[in-house]
């Protein structure tokens, strides 16, 4: 075997360009493959993490219908009707069990301006309640509270990113003034950074103010985009969205007719996400394979080469003693060392890949050793599959036919 080792790695190196080529191939397979993989493993782990973001055991009713893309896993909303108001938000409260606390909201997107700053930004009118809902606190100052909503005052809490667009440093903020609606309103208080949710909206553009405050001193209105409510972890998901629809559909007067509102859990958010992941792997795995497919061919013709140029070779080696055994293993050695060696760099080189793209897309890293050994030794079982025939065609070479030729 030793020998066998020998003859492969000297026979490699005799003949390097054919066996960059043919490494090329298997290279390009394994870093796709590992590389792939690993992300859609990272963008499964971020998902996860959005969805602890939208609060524990989160239940949301909305206005409108809410439509999934399933090849990115975002929201859209369409239908929207103006209906839904906090009454309704108050009955599900009430007539759903299992819910702990909750917390309507109205939310538009809309300028606010401190100074010469003007910026956009999501204004989100809502309850006190909403914090412990959301799992979402100021990190600066305060959130609203009971009083600031019953007296309807003028005062918001500012997203991070908001913040730092008006004021440069969100130390600098709380106490400041800025203008909604050409009103005057006081900060109190400036949100922790949180990221973007399953929904696509970045948590850290948006600027609360109480929801009073904007349905009778801003906008005049008195109806709602929805409410979010706290289930209890106990709560039977499948019972409460029927609970709620019933609610909403007797309130609302849809008999016959089709939903006007929305059911979200955040199970239902991340399971859409997956099947749009799963969609990424699938194709990943597709790309990958088609690469592999092409790599084990360049082995094949490049190792059916390989024979034809050294029937010599192989001739004086079998004079000398070797068995048609010692020239099949010596043919699938090298096949799977170019193989192995090529899905091996393949495979590091997938690492520093997913290292950049995590870093770039802010995904939290994974290293799947398992996938990686995985990815490695199917790189060698395709050489050596790869091989198997130019190494059967390698030992029927007849001693005389090459001594004659």
């Amino acid at each position: 075997m030793l020998l066998d080792l020998k003859i492969a790695l000297a026979s490699l190196s005799a003949h390097k360009l054919r066996a960059v080529l043919a490494m090329l191939g298997v290279f390009l397979g394994a870093l796709s493959f590992n590389g792939v993989q690993h992300v859609a493993e990272a963008m499964y782990k971020n998902a996860e993490a959005e969805a602890a973001k939208l609060g524990p055991n989160l239940f949301a009713a909305m206005a409108g219908q809410v439509r999934f893309n399933k090849a990115s896993g975002s929201a859209r909303f369409s239908g929207f009707v103006r209906n839904f108001t906090i009454p309704d938000a108050e009955a599900l409260a009430g007539g759903v069990a299992g819910v702990l606390g909750f917390a309507p909201y109205f939310s538009g997107t809309m300028p606010i301006r401190s100074g010469s700053t003007t910026v956009t930004t999501q204004i989100l009118a809502t309850w006190p309640k909403y914090v412990d809902i959301r799992s979402f606190r100021p990190e600066l100052g305060r959130f609203i509270s009971q009083q600031d909503v019953d007296a309807k005052e003028k005062v918001v809490v500012l997203g991070r990113k908001i913040a730092e667009r008006l004021f440069g440093r969100p130390e600098s903020a709380v106490g400041r003034e800025v203008h909604i609606f050409r009103a005057r309103f006081m900060v109190i208080g400036v949100m922790e950074a949180k990221g973007r949710d399953l929904t696509g909206a970045d948590q850290d553009e948006q600027t609360f103010m109480p929801l009073s405050t904007y349905m009778r001193r801003a906008a005049n209105q008195n109806w709602i985009n929805g409410v979010y409510l706290q289930l209890a972890e106990d709560a039977d998901l499948d019972k409460v969205k029927a609970a709620s629809a019933a609610i909403l559909r007797q309130r609302h007067h849809l008999d016959g007719k089709k939903d006007d509102f929305s059911l979200l859990t955040a199970a239902d958010s991340m399971q859409l996400r997956r099947e749009a992941l799963d969609l990424v792997q699938t194709l990943g795995a597709i790309t990958s394979t088609i690469s592999f497919a092409v790599g084990g061919m360049g082995i094949l013709s490049i190792m059916v080469l390989m024979v034809q140029a050294r029937r010599m070779e192989i001739g004086i080696r079998r004079a000398v003693g070797g068995s048609r055994r010692d020239i099949i293993r010596q043919f699938l050695l090298e096949a799977g060392l170019m193989a192995g060696t090529g899905g091996a760099f393949g495979a590091a080189a997938s690492v520093g890949l997913v290292q950049a793209v995590c870093a770039l897309a802010g995904f939290p890293y994974v290293f799947d050793p398992v996938l990686t050994l995985g990815t490695l030794g199917g790189s060698v079982l395709l050489g050596l599959a790869a091989g198997a025939y130019p190494a059967r065609q390698a030992a029927r070479i007849e001693i005389l036919d090459v001594l004659s030729a």
